[in-house]
């Protein structure tokens, strides 16, 4: 079996050696999904991984515009259509400075298989600009954004791919993104997911990646008759993802102990509770300040300057930052210091031998194409309430949300369970594999 992994990413690597990101994504998916594949005669011959691995389609273009004092600036936009065998793509825009087509193209193929977990028919895709909205005018992010748009215009549409925010993209970007596109194709349609409730958007959406990630984690506890009460959660990142699933945890009594930024992490040891969060929202969200502020305020919390808060002792880790943030040595640390639960809130956010740890120490380990599929689902929602023309509750979206989770947790079960121990990375991969394959041979060689 080794060797077929190896010849298959042998073949991979030779078209993507310069895209180590995309290729960390397809080694952690091959190594569990192609065992699954030679033990089913229905996949032998048909090369069903490979064309999985293999973009339908990526978008590169030109991205000019004028920031405040007068200069024209250039960037590059991208967006990458990775597979439509279920449904149109749908996945994220990323904007940032570390935005490349290997990002793009590892986030694109994680979301395939979190879209088909959702049992919502999406295909994935992902997109975005190394631009950087940090430290940008409102005027400068809008002239961006309607440039980028100016382009992307022509490749989108509710039923061919629907674009939504991420890192860099909350409800400033999307506002003016959907703006340009009305504009240019005279048309109020559901082509953006993640708009303002007043003309489009879902209630929870702002939320639902990070209390999705918490009611994972919750699902995994429950499964072995726990739950998140009066565990010691770690967050990383202070961002929407980190926001809510602090805010879910301190819903359901879990202290939260820390949050982070790229400048490093501030620990409270009384806990963060809903008037601190406040707090952080005001800072992160409004006065677009560094996390450390926090620890200025309330004196009993320590700020580490360029540090992770992987060292403090805690039940459950709650990685909500971005990819790889999560190192051998750090899982090490978790798993040493007491952590037995990880539910992942970013894409891809440990590292191979972080997970290899994980599973070792038999850590309740939930990869992000699982426990951050939240986003999307309700995505998925929205795009639903806008065919419709019509709003669900809040409550409504919420308990939709908290059985997509459910229905994704037990999913993940089935293909992964092993003999006292559940390998959700296992089960998740395969759970999206088998629904995403399972089109591609219905519809031929497409």
């Amino acid at each position: 079996m080794n060797k077929v992994i190896n010849e298959f990413l042998n073949e991979v690597n030779r078209r993507n050696s310069h895209e180590p990101e995309f290729m960390q994504a397809v080694s952690e998916v091959a190594s569990t999904v192609l065992p699954y594949i030679v033990s089913k005669k229905i996949y032998h011959g048909k090369n069903i991984l490979l064309r999985m691995v293999e973009p339908e389609r990526v978008i590169m273009f030109r991205v000019p515009w004028v920031d405040d004092s007068g200069e024209i600036r250039v960037n590059r936009g991208y967006r990458v259509e990775m597979n439509s065998a279920i449904g149109p793509y749908k996945g994220g825009l990323r904007f940032h400075k570390s935005v490349n087509l290997s990002i793009l193209k590892f986030l694109a193929f994680e979301q395939v298989f979190k879209n088909a977990l959702t049992t919502l028919p999406m295909g994935g895709g992902k997109g975005g600009s190394d631009f950087d909205p940090k430290d940008k005018s409102d005027a400068e992010v809008m002239r961006f954004c309607q440039s980028f748009m100016t382009e992307l215009f022509r490749h989108i549409g509710p039923n061919r791919d629907i674009p939504a925010g991420d890192i860099g993209v909350g409800g400033r970007e999307i506002g003016f993104l959907f703006g340009q596109y009305k504009k240019l194709k005279n048309e109020f349609t559901g082509v953006l997911t993640g708009k303002g409730v007043s003309w489009g958007g879902s209630l929870i959406r702002p939320e639902a990646t990070g209390y999705g990630t918490v009611y994972f984690a919750q699902n995994m506890l429950e499964r072995v008759g726990d739950n998140l009460e009066n565990k010691q959660v770690l967050i990383s990142g202070s961002g929407n993802v980190a926001q809510y699933a602090a805010e879910k945890c301190i819903m359901l009594n879990a202290k939260v102990l820390t949050l982070s930024d790229s400048s490093g992490f501030i620990h409270d040891p009384d806990g963060i509770d809903i008037e601190k969060l406040n707090y952080v929202m005001k800072i992160k969200n409004v006065e677009r300040q560094r996390i450390s502020k926090y620890a200025d305020k309330y004196s009993q919390a320590k700020y580490y300057h360029n540090q992770k808060p992987w060292s403090i002792p805690c039940h459950v880790a709650l990685p909500c930052a971005t990819e790889n943030e999560i190192t051998e040595s750090n899982a090490k640390e978790l798993i040493l210091n007491g952590c037995f639960c990880v539910s992942e809130g970013a894409n891809m956010p440990s590292t191979p031998t972080a997970i290899k740890h994980f599973h070792q120490a038999k850590v309740f380990y939930a990869p992000g194409k699982a426990s951050n599929a939240g986003g999307v689902a309700v995505s998925g929602l929205e795009m639903a309430q806008n065919s419709l023309r019509y709003n669900w509750t809040r409550e409504e979206v919420d308990l939709r949300l908290k059985k997509i989770m459910k229905d994704i947790h037990d999913s993940c079960i089935v293909y992964g369970k092993q003999k006292n121990y559940v390998n959700y990375e296992k089960g998740a991969n395969i759970a999206g594999f088998v629904k995403v394959a399972d089109a591609m041979l219905a519809q031929g060689v497409v």
